[in-house]
């Protein structure tokens, strides 16, 4: 069994929990950094968690020197796209700036292996109905933009200094902990399954569905959902890769299938046995209709296949999830 290190940036948010309890579960150390500005401390718990942020370089330099980490996994971004254009400033200097104090201190301590929580935001207005890595890379906000840098950045860092790195594109990240431990816990929530499922339990009086004239099946947007356990199966084979050796790459990671808004709906009032209070609203502006991934290179090159692909199962993992969080929080 593997005995690395591995510090978890951000690892005590909605998907670095998981992550730390994946690797935890392969075997490895985890040591958790997290300022916990959107993150929860108890959801750190397989990992020994360190109070504090990337802006500090005098604190990563203490970091660093108290343990030998064979890799960084680094999910501490900012990720609000109508924030990240009220306050650019904000993204660039949390996204750009405090990525290169990481980076910076790795090089200073021999820690060449980097994994980094990329976005599909990153190749803007899609060009197609399914977006393979050659897709054109236009990013149409801050958030994107900031993400597209330190992808450029990695590229310049392993060539001029010897880092790999797998960069993993994101489409929209669902469901749960299947043992039901973790899930989904932002403070505002923005995201769709959860919105739908506070409708479900009461703790939101409806769900918005912005459009319903887009040029797809059923007239509601159509967006891939990948599920976060099968999201950090990749990021663990990732992990893997560059552990053995393996060169730096930039890979995109959903489920290869597309599901429409009112799909998602309709699925959940199937999980849930509840009908789901719906108010429909105009569209909203930069909402593509269609934006699904061509994951083929990450099945190709990691090895990699989703295991709860099926809607229904990211929904009841999100729902259980959602069930307890009602009696928690």
């Amino acid at each position: 069994m593997a005995q690395e290190t591995l510090l978890v940036v951000g690892g005590a948010g909605y998907i670095g929990s998981h992550m730390g309890k994946m690797l935890a579960q392969a075997g490895y150390g985890v040591v958790v950094l997290d300022n916990l500005c959107t993150g929860f401390a108890d959801a750190a718990r397989y990992g020994t968690l360190v109070v504090g942020g990337l802006a500090d370089p005098v604190a990563l330099e203490a970091l660093f020197t108290a343990h030998e980490f064979a890799a960084v996994l680094h999910f501490a971004a900012l990720s609000q796209v109508g924030e990240s254009v009220q306050a650019p400033d904000r993204y660039y200097r949390n996204n750009v700036a405090n990525t290169l104090n990481l980076l910076d201190t790795m090089g200073r301590h021999q820690v060449q292996r980097f994994i980094f929580s990329s976005t599909a935001a990153i190749f803007g207005e899609p060009e197609s109905a399914t977006i393979t890595e050659a897709h054109p890379q236009r990013p149409i906000n801050p958030y994107g933009r900031s993400k597209r840098m330190v992808e450029e950045i990695l590229a310049d860092y392993g060539h001029s200094f010897g880092l790999r790195s797998v960069a993993l594109r994101y489409f929209n990240a669902a469901g749960a902990d299947p043992e039901g431990e973790l899930g989904e816990r932002h403070d505002p929530e923005s995201h769709l399954i959860p919105l739908i499922l506070q409708a479900a339990s009461g703790r939101r009086s409806h769900i918005a569905v912005f459009g319903t004239d887009y040029p797809t099946r059923d007239g509601t947007c159509i967006r891939d959902y990948i599920h976060v356990w099968d999201l950090c199966q990749a990021h663990l084979l990732a992990l893997q890769h560059l552990l053995a050796d393996g060169e730096s790459l930039a890979l995109n990671l959903g489920n290869g299938l597309g599901f429409s808004v009112q799909e998602v709906i309709d699925g959940a009032g199937r999980v849930t046995g509840r009908k789901i209070p719906v108010r429909q609203e105009a569209r909203r502006a930069g909402d593509p209709a269609t934006l699904v991934a061509d994951s083929a290179q990450a099945r190709e090159r990691l090895g990699w296949q989703p295991e709860y692909a099926d809607l229904d199962t990211i929904l009841a993992h999100a729902w259980a999830w959602e069930q307890q969080k009602g009696k928690r929080w």
